[in-house]
């Protein structure tokens, strides 16, 4: 169960941070890592209940822990991802847009 703390942490300090920082605040592309983390954790322990696991605490709690880090990691590099993919294809938007020529009358 350790390992659903780690993005469960995560999602908590994110979403503080994003009410003290303006810039953060406003961004959507932070509302999603949120989001995401907050999703990972949600899966975590839906994934635990339905395995009946839900307060079994294993007896290799840093492995766990490292799961739990390498599951936030995973999450933060697939964001990381979809930034970039948004901010490209912004780019490919506006350079591929041509003005429709007008044919002059005579």
């Amino acid at each position: 169960m350790g390992c659903v703390t780690i993005p469960a942490i995560a999602a908590c300090v994110h979403y503080f941070m994003r009410k003290k920082k303006p810039e953060w605040k406003a961004s959507q592309k932070h509302k999603w890592l949120n989001l995401l983390w907050a999703g990972g954790a949600i899966f975590g322990i839906i994934d635990h209940a339905w395995n009946k696991e839900l307060f079994m605490i294993s007896p290799n709690l840093f492995s766990d822990l490292m799961l739990g880090v390498t599951i936030t990691v995973v999450i933060y590099l697939a964001w990381l991802y979809v930034v970039h993919s948004s901010k490209t294809d912004a780019i490919m938007t506006t350079k591929t847009e041509e003005p429709i020529p007008v044919k002059a009358e005579k």
